[in-house]
Formats: C-alpha cells, structure tokens, sequence
C-alpha cells in the first residue's frame, strides 16, 4: 500500500487553541469539518500526545484559526514542532480574545471559530471531538491552505545532500563512495583506481 495517496485528500490546515488555569496553548490540526449546519456542529481530531488535546479534555472548549497561503513556515514551527508543557505559545505572537476568552491568530488566518464540546469519540491514537459552534468571525479574504498548498509553497524541501564519489577519467563510469579502494577495477572499461578523480 503506498500511503502517500493520503496526502491527495483535501483538507486545511489549523491552530487548534485552549487555555486552562490561565495557560493558553495550541497546536497543528488538520481534521476540522462542519458536519451540520442547523444545529451549527465541528469535528475536530486531536492527537493524544499534544498538550492542547488534555486541555480540551479537560475543559470542553476550543478555537480554530484557520490558517492562510500566507502563513509562513515559522507559524508551523511555532504550533507544531514544540510543546505547550515546554514553551509558552502564546508569547511573541499577535492574537486576540474571542468571547469565550480563548485565543485566536489574527494573522496569516481568515477567519476563526469558537467551539463547544459536546461528546468525544476515542480513535485510538487521536480523539474526535464534536462541537457546537458557539461564535465565528471572517477575519480576510485569503485563501485557506491546504495540506496540498502547505506541501508544495510553504514547507521547505529537504536539503540535497551531495553524493561523494569518482568518475573514471577513460570511460565515464561513476562509483559512488568514499573512500574509492586502491585495488578498484573499473567494471567497465578494466582501468584502475589510478585513472578515477574525485567528483
């Protein structure tokens, strides 16, 4: 099975924020879904290992930033690649509070969501959890990124590493490695090591 075909679904990518005791945190998800409109319902799934999943947990209550093409790879760094139980999120940020006293982004997003918790769903590894939507806000006109968008704009590609090698200067055949042997014979053209130069 190649997995990969998972990245060719279409789905954004959100900060997913809580607060508790007066520590606000969030994270990186990427399963947000309206399910109904009347009554006005969200699906959010949570990985269990994130700080942010206890605290929605434990007090019921979330905001989405749904994040733009505009947001820049520190903005994941940010969310993502650290804890909440190490660093404080919401220092060195631009947010705003909504009514129900959680933060949400105001840059690099088009709008937010506020959210009441009505019932969880464990799946293991992450959990699903279903709320009401208690206020919401457009914030701008940009476009939401995707998963897709995300991959190909806004992640950088990994550095190439350099392969070391040498090439036989009579035929061309390249063997790939560091050191090349003293004893080598080219496959090719049956000339020694004596005849190679690093590439």
């Amino acid at each position: 099975m190649n997995n990969k075909a998972m990245y060719n679904l279409s789905y954004g990518l959100f900060v997913l924020t809580a607060r508790e005791n007066e520590k606000d945190n969030g994270c990186i998800v990427n399963t947000v879904a309206q399910v109904t409109t009347s009554p006005n319902r969200i699906l959010v799934a949570v990985n269990k290992n994130n700080y942010t999943h206890g605290m929605i947990l434990r007090t019921g209550e979330f905001n989405v930033s749904i994040l733009t093409e505009r947001a820049a790879f520190d903005t994941f760094k940010h969310w993502g690649f650290q804890s909440g139980s190490d660093v404080d999120k919401a220092v060195g940020i631009t947010f705003r509070r909504a009514d129900n006293q959680l933060i949400y982004l105001t840059e690099e997003t088009n709008a937010y969501i506020s959210a009441k918790v009505i019932s969880t769903t464990d799946l293991g590894t992450h959990t699903l959890f279903l709320a009401d939507v208690t206020d919401a806000e457009v914030l701008s006109d940009d476009p939401s990124v995707t998963y897709s968008y995300y991959q190909q704009h806004i992640k950088p590609a990994p550095a190439k590493t350099a392969k070391k090698g040498y090439i036989c200067t009579v035929c061309g055949y390249i063997y790939e490695g560091d050191p090349l042997p003293e004893d080598f014979i080219c496959p090719i053209c049956k000339h020694p090591a004596s005849d190679f130069k690093p590439l």
